[in-house]
This record gives structure tokens, C-alpha cells and sequence, in this order.
């Protein structure tokens, strides 16, 4: 996986973590930096986290499946960028304006499940995980960041948008890993 196809990945795992960011700076009103550390850090960290673990988990496992990892990763792939765009089309909830730790936690946590599952995919491709992980986190960093600041001037307008082109995105890289595994590409 190149550095270009890792960037989209990240920004496309970071979509969630955009949408909530936005709709907390929305909540919060006026904002600080510290505010959008604050986010930042819970998810970025969260999402470089979860794809570690699951691709220590899929280590296990991955010798395995190899054969067929192109399927594996295009339907995790499939799975996770549909469940976006179900959620992107779907109605909105309200979001409580809290930054305490077990909030960000659940939310971190909830916004990072789908990184989990790629972090697999990375155990069955030929990817070098820490400098993986450590991009993907700090693409988060900076998309939440920004989130933050983006949802305290524009609120809700692009959270829609957001999700579904990170839903988008997921699944044309499944579709590339798809069709490179099986020598289309």
C-alpha cells in the first residue's frame, strides 16, 4: 500500500471522527484550541489504536486466509463504507456538548470500530503497521481538530457529506484491493 492509498484510508477513517468533531463544536459554541486537542487526541489516538489491535489480532489468523485476503479485504472494506453511507443518508442525533473523558471514550471507541476491521485487511496486505497506524492517527488529529473549529463556524451542514464520502472511499479502496488480488490491476 503506497502513501497516497494510505492517505485516503486515513481520511476516509477519519470521516467519522469528523462528523462527531463537527457536531461537538456545534454543541460547545465557542471553542478553544484545547477543545479541539481534546478531540483530536481521543480520536486520532483511537483511531491508530484500533487498527493496530486488529492487525495483531489478524496476524493470528492470516497465514490462514492469505489465499483469499483480496475477498476479505474488499468485504470488510464494502461492509464498513456501506454502514457509513446507511449512516450519512440516515437521521441525525443530538450530540451532548461534553468533553469529559468517559464521554470521549464511548465516542472514540465508536468512531474507531471500523478502523479495527481494517487493521485486519493490514495483516493479510504486505503493510508496514507502525508507520501505518501513526499516519492514520495523526490524519485523525488533524481532521478532528479541525472538525471542531469547522462545526463551531458552520455546524451541521457537511456532517452528512462527510460520512458519505468516507463510506465512498472505503469502498473503492476494497474495490482496488479486490481487483489487484485478482491481477485485474
Amino acid at each position: 500500500m503506497g502513501l497516497a492509498e494510505l492517505f485516503i484510508l486515513a481520511v476516509g477513517l477519519s470521516m467519522d471522527a469528523f462528523a462527531v468533531s463537527v457536531c461537538k463544536g456545534l454543541s460547545l459554541g465557542k471553542i478553544k484550541w484545547k477543545h479541539m486537542c481534546i478531540a483530536g487526541l481521543w480520536f486520532g489516538g483511537f483511531q491508530a489504536l484500533m487498527p493496530l489491535i486488529g492487525y495483531l489480532l489478524g496476524s493470528f489468523f492470516a497465514d490462514l486466509i492469505n489465499r483469499y485476503s483480496h475477498w476479505i479485504a474488499f468485504i470488510l472494506l464494502l461492509i464498513l463504507g456501506g454502514n457509513m453511507i446507511k449512516e450519512a443518508l440516515g437521521p441525525k442525533e443530538e450530540m451532548d456538548a461534553s468533553m469529559d473523558p468517559g464521554n470521549m471514550f464511548l465516542l472514540a471507541v465508536a468512531t474507531s470500530i471500523d478502523a479495527l476491521a481494517v487493521g485486519v485487511t493490514f495483516a493479510l496486505l504486505d503493510v508496514q503497521i507502525i508507520p501505518a497506524v501513526s499516519f492514520i492517527g495523526v490524519v485523525t488529529f488533524v481532521c478532528s481538530a479541525l472538525g471542531v473549529k469547522l462545526g463551531s463556524i458552520f455546524g451541521t451542514r457537511y456532517q452528512s457529506r462527510a460520512e458519505l464520502c468516507g463510506g465512498v472511499i472505503l469502498i473503492l479502496i476494497g474495490l482496488k484491493i479486490l481487483l489487484g488480488g485478482l491481477g485485474i490491476l
